[in-house]
């Protein structure tokens, strides 16, 4: 991906950003109040974050970042977006959950860094925004301590290729070209779930941004390559707060489901994965 896409990705994102937490209300006070933004999923495979340096990758606004800080974690969210950022440090100090934010491409940050972390952790739209898979897997690897893990949950590619009615009408699964369109505003298109409580006011995103396709073989495969050790592997049949597929239904816990009486394939995967 050139410079100039991937600055207009960035710009895509500040768009994007403004327009999410436009439909979220007063967030502090949500978080102050007890809010939490982290699913089950993540959690168990999570584990104890009491007193583990943790990096969240592409933290976006902060508000799972936070969540964790709450749970005894000394985290650092890192992600290319001023506006993300500049909200995660607002939010930060609004809710008194310590946390430190560093403005930059996250595969650029990972390899001059010299900081070292007992966890990396990343959800929902990560690889789908690297150019270079490997690099990413690579970066992920250079972070971690020796022991240290990675815990990645997201939405499972095969999603992407369902289109209307439950059909394969969408993108192709094993498409190599990447993806050029403005950052949608998903969250006012899934309401609760993503933490909408209002409709906001938004602007046009008119701004391009690119993204590629991904297996869950090739991200599994990236990550092996870097010499992490895979520990877990886990798919499910639901998608958290996010509604990824037309047709989906809510569910319990801000899930989004299969309708009853569908074949249901995997809307989301989580995998952890040891430096040794």
């Amino acid at each position: 991906m050139t410079n100039d896409s991937t600055d207009s990705t960035r710009r895509s994102w500040d768009v994007a950003t403004r327009n999410h937490n436009a439909h979220k209300g007063d967030q502090a006070a949500w978080l102050r109040g007890g809010g939490d933004t982290l699913f089950p999923e993540e959690l168990q495979l999570l584990g104890e974050l009491q007193g583990q340096a943790v990096v969240h990758l592409q933290c976006n606004a902060g508000q799972d970042t936070l969540c964790l800080a709450r749970r005894g974690a000394t985290v650092t969210g890192v992600d290319f977006s001023g506006e993300a950022v500049a909200f995660a440090e607002q939010l930060s100090r609004a809710t008194g959950l310590p946390a430190r934010f560093v403005l930059s491409e996250v595969c650029a940050w990972m390899e001059a860094t010299d900081a070292r972390f007992d966890v990396a952790f990343c959800s929902y739209g990560v690889v789908g925004w690297q150019p270079d898979l490997p690099r990413w897997a690579r970066g992920v690897a250079r972070v971690l301590r020796p022991g240290g893990r990675l815990v990645y949950v997201d939405f499972h590619p095969v999603c992407w290729s369902v289109g209307e009615a439950a059909r394969l009408s969408g993108d192709d699964y094993f498409q190599e070209a990447p993806f050029v369109s403005p950052v949608g505003d998903y969250v006012k298109d899934s309401a609760a779930g993503l933490g909408a409580v209002q409709v906001g006011v938004t602007e046009e995103n008119t701004v391009p941004a690119t993204s590629f396709q991904y297996g869950l073989g090739q991200v599994v495969q990236a990550l092996l390559d870097a010499g992490l050790r895979l520990e877990a592997l886990r798919e499910y049949p639901h998608a958290n707060g996010c509604k990824v597929v037309p047709g989906l239904v809510p569910a319990e816990g801000r899930r989004w489901a299969w309708p009853e009486g569908t074949a249901r394939v995997p809307l989301m995967f989580g995998l952890a994965a040891r430096r040794p």
